[in-house]
């Protein structure tokens, strides 16, 4: 295990401080071992949070008082009343507002030279390197296991230091995992749990101020490592029991035996466990199935403005996306029926879609080559775009 003086600090000085930018940081100035060349260090600084919920809400404002320079969010949900029990930096007003938009309100107005960049989006494995790559350190504070895989996937690739907290009900944890340094989060859990073995907050509960204790943890793992101060949490992993109001710290260490990372993979079908292979029907197939009486249900997996455009009159709508967070959340898939055929614009994502909803026990295939190959055998099968039947449900 290294020593404190190992570590070296993560970011280069930026400028001289101004008056104001010294002036906000006076009580941090004042400390032991923290001088003007670290506070310039955190100005200079890009950390980029993933999750605007319960730990991202917390960790945020402490990283704007500290004076982080620049600070990235990563969500793609909004605010929701059942949120402001825990995620307290959302306000009752800024319901049904994007949470980057509302948690870059809340940095904005604590100090209002913060750069604040909203990545109003899912994080997934077409988009992370590229936005990993404008950041020095990464804090991770999803709430389910594909996103917490593949972002330590993405900070490997891309060289940066990954703190990393979860949460539930009275529980939580925190480490950092900087690969250049020490073991990651995978040494840790090498396999995720089976599919809904562990409850998520909705279902398990969650006590409120644990959000905050493990939110602000998240925060100085990551100032002491921009500012190269302390020694982080790297080859440990501090557990938090608020109930008992005890921590411990356990050690662990790079494993020998595990996964090689080379490239970021599909995290939603990594952690649905071993799922069966998906079996396809052709165009002319499913067209002589749609013209009998005892038709099969469609379901198209392809995104809202894809099925304005054209779709198949009379089927379900679920985008992929939203069915992959349903499945990572072990949501229950009510309005899908125990047999469906999937379609898609070409095949993959309806491929991928089946391959999910088998894994939950849905009798599936997927329609092969997509739309395009239905409405060449059988174009009267399709809708008038004005039409809206088979929206959503």
């Amino acid at each position: 295990m290294k020593s404190e003086r190992d570590f070296p600090a993560l970011v280069t000085p930026g400028p001289a401080l101004s008056e104001e930018q010294a002036a906000r940081a006076a009580r941090q100035l004042s400390l032991p071992g923290f001088d003007d060349t670290a506070q310039r260090r955190l100005a200079a600084a890009r950390v980029l949070v993933i999750g605007a919920g319960g730990l991202g809400s917390a960790s945020v404002p402490y990283l704007v008082g500290a004076g982080v320079g620049t600070i990235g969010i990563v969500d793609d949900d909004v605010v929701e009343l059942s949120n402001l029990h825990r995620q307290v930096t959302h306000t009752t007003a800024n319901i049904g507002l994007a949470k980057t938009a509302s948690l870059a309100q809340a940095a904005t107005a604590l100090d209002p030279n913060v750069k604040i960049i909203e990545h109003n989006l899912r994080l997934d494995s077409s988009n992370a390197l590229e936005i990993f790559a404008n950041y020095d350190l990464v804090i991770d504070g999803s709430d389910n296991f594909p996103t917490r895989y593949l972002s330590n996937d993405a900070a490997q690739l891309t060289g940066i230091p990954l703190v990393w907290g979860s949460i539930l009900q009275h529980h939580g944890q925190v480490s950092v995992a900087w690969h250049e340094h020490g073991p990651g989060y995978r040494d840790l859990f090498p396999v995720p749990p089976a599919p809904g073995t562990v409850p998520d907050c909705a279902a398990g509960g969650v006590l409120p101020g644990l959000c905050g204790t493990i939110g602000s943890l998240l925060a100085t793992e990551a100032l002491k490592l921009i500012a190269g101060i302390g020694t982080p949490l790297v080859g440990k992993v501090l557990i938090y029991d608020a109930l008992a109001a005890s921590t411990r710290t356990l050690e662990f260490a790079r494993d020998p035996q595990g996964t090689q990372v080379t490239e970021l993979i599909d995290y939603v079908l990594f952690c649905s466990g071993s799922l069966p292979e998906a079996q396809g029907i052709d165009a002319t197939a499913l067209a002589e199935l749609l013209a009998e009486t005892d038709a099969p249900v469609l379901l198209d997996v392809r995104n809202d403005d894809e099925r304005a455009q054209q779709h198949i009159a009379g089927s379900l709508h679920l985008p992929l996306p939203d069915l992959e967070a349903a499945i990572e959340s072990g949501a229950d898939l009510e309005q899908i029926p125990e047999q469906v055929t999937v379609y898609c614009a070409r095949g993959p994502r309806s491929q991928r879609a089946a391959s999910l909803l088998a894994g939950r026990g849905i009798t599936t295939n997927y329609l092969e080559g997509g739309l395009p190959a239905l409405a060449e055998v059988a174009p009267q099968l399709l809708a008038e775009p004005a039409h809206t039947e088979g929206a959503r449900s």
